[in-house]
């Protein structure tokens, strides 16, 4: 990048209400999504509980429907068996058996409820193992049934009478009613929560956009005061809001203190220069060549303290905030003044300017730019001067002052808007008048350009901010 281009502007940061919104929503997906892990896990937990206690109360039952003959056999007591109809359809899903174990810990014979039929045993071998290993506990586990269905397994292994090895009792229960309802609550949350995170972002949305209304009424405001059309930010803020708006309001005022002391003290060094010359002037009035030098050298002296003191009090205008004037009624006071002082000559003077256009320029700035452009384009002349305005780029206004004289080469253009120079020695006048028209438009962050005005003649040109 090159040393004359000018610095990009920061790269402004994402907004308060932005941020405050993505961190909801990040929040809600969190808050969604475990809340929906987190229930689900404990429902299903629940309810393999309730299936797990539902298959310890068989195992429970099943060793009083269990005898044991003198020679180790075991045999089932029919009107002591679950009295559960499932128990009898084949494959239904509701499972129960009494296994004899062997002296290798190989399962032996067996009794079945009916609804295992000939299928085999859903008892897993780590299964088997923990149970035998700890006898009279019961384990629970997770199988493949008979009919390929998920089940859900308890094991309890017990010690009989005339029997030196074991018995396992064996429940089972089809867990995919369990699984469907986890399934049906886990979507019904999904649905449920996403309705209630969608709603709660957007009544935070709707919150923000209400809590954050108050400082765009303050933007607006401040672009108003900018603008010339409020004088403070007065208004009914929120408590927090308000010392924001007092302290903007202390500045504004601070703002005019300064520009009027500015005022002031320009004021006073105008008159405080201006005898001195003035009583220089008076008594050089003989016709010696001091006498002359004198005078000319106090006449240059208070053109050069007018110029800098009308900057000087341009330049304290223009710092102040607030400042807006309208074009129109400035234009026809100026138009009404030239034509009667230039009737004799012959110059008409009009301005096609439509009321309602306001320029971010006081009144007097205003008054003494035009002022001195209509002037000297009633000097120059020929018999018409007309003013228009329309409007530019960058919210700028363009106020157009034409003529149909003789015109200006493109030298003698960037010459008079130098200070103290006069193309025609002859007329009457400092050859400041554009000088200053320059510097005042300057200061109001405009500019001043000539150029050939469609009459034939000059076209001076102001550039000033819209308002």
């Amino acid at each position: 990048m090159s040393g004359d281009e000018p610095p990009k502007p920061p790269k402004p940061e994402l907004s308060l209400s932005r941020r405050m919104l993505i961190g909801a929503v990040i929040w809600s997906l969190i808050a969604v999504v475990g809340g929906i892990v987190a229930m689900t896990l404990s429902y299903r937990a629940q309810t393999i509980r309730l299936l797990e206690q539902e298959l310890d109360s068989v195992l429970v039952t099943l060793p009083r429907a269990l005898e044991i003959l003198p020679d180790g056999r075991v045999v089932d007591l029919e009107d002591k068996l679950p009295t559960d109809v499932r128990y009898d359809l084949p494959l239904s899903g509701r499972y129960w058996a009494m296994i004899a174990v062997n002296e290798d810990n190989s399962f032996g014979d067996d009794i079945r409820s009916q609804s295992l039929w000939d299928g085999p045993l859903p008892v897993p071998d780590d299964l088997a193992a923990s149970a035998l290993a700890n006898p009279g506990m019961t384990v629970y586990d997770n199988a493949v049934g008979p009919a390929d269905e998920r089940l859900r397994v308890a094991v309890r292994a017990i010690t009989v009478p005339n029997r030196e090895q074991p018995i396992l009792l064996m429940a089972a229960a089809d867990r995919e009613a369990t699984d469907e309802g986890a399934n049906q609550l886990r979507l019904l949350l999904l649905i449920s929560m996403t309705f209630l995170a969608a709603g709660t972002l957007i009544a935070l949305w709707v919150g923000l956009r209400l809590a954050l209304l108050p400082f765009d009424r303050v933007q607006l405001h401040i672009a108003q005061v900018r603008e010339g059309k409020r004088a403070r930010l007065d208004g009914d803020y929120p408590v927090e809001v308000l010392p924001l708006t007092e302290e903007l309001n202390k500045l504004l005022d601070n703002n005019r203190a300064i520009v009027e002391r500015a005022q002031t003290h320009v004021g006073n060094l105008a008159h405080a220069l201006k005898t001195p010359l003035a009583v220089l002037r008076n008594e050089a009035t003989g016709s010696s060549a001091l006498d002359d030098v004198v005078r000319r050298q106090t006449e240059t002296m208070r053109a050069n303290v007018e110029h800098y003191l009308k900057r000087a009090q341009a330049a304290a205008r223009s710092e102040a905030l607030g400042v807006r004037t309208e074009v129109k009624p400035v234009l026809d006071g100026i138009v009404r003044l030239l034509n009667r002082l230039f009737e004799e000559s012959g110059v008409s003077v009009s301005s096609t300017v439509e009321p309602g256009l306001f320029v971010r320029v006081e009144q007097q700035d205003l008054e003494e730019m035009l002022g001195n452009i209509m002037e000297n384009a009633c000097k120059w002349t020929k018999s018409r001067v007309e003013v228009s305005a329309e409007a530019g780029d960058n919210a700028q206004m363009l106020i157009h002052v034409d003529d149909d004289g003789e015109g200006l080469t493109d030298e003698e253009r960037a010459a008079v808007v130098k200070r103290g120079v006069r193309l025609d020695e002859t007329a009457p006048g400092t050859g400041l008048g554009l000088s200053i028209v320059a510097d005042i438009a300057e200061m109001n962050g405009g500019r001043l350009t000539l150029s050939d005005s469609p009459l034939g003649g000059l076209r001076a040109t102001i550039a000033v901010r819209r308002s």
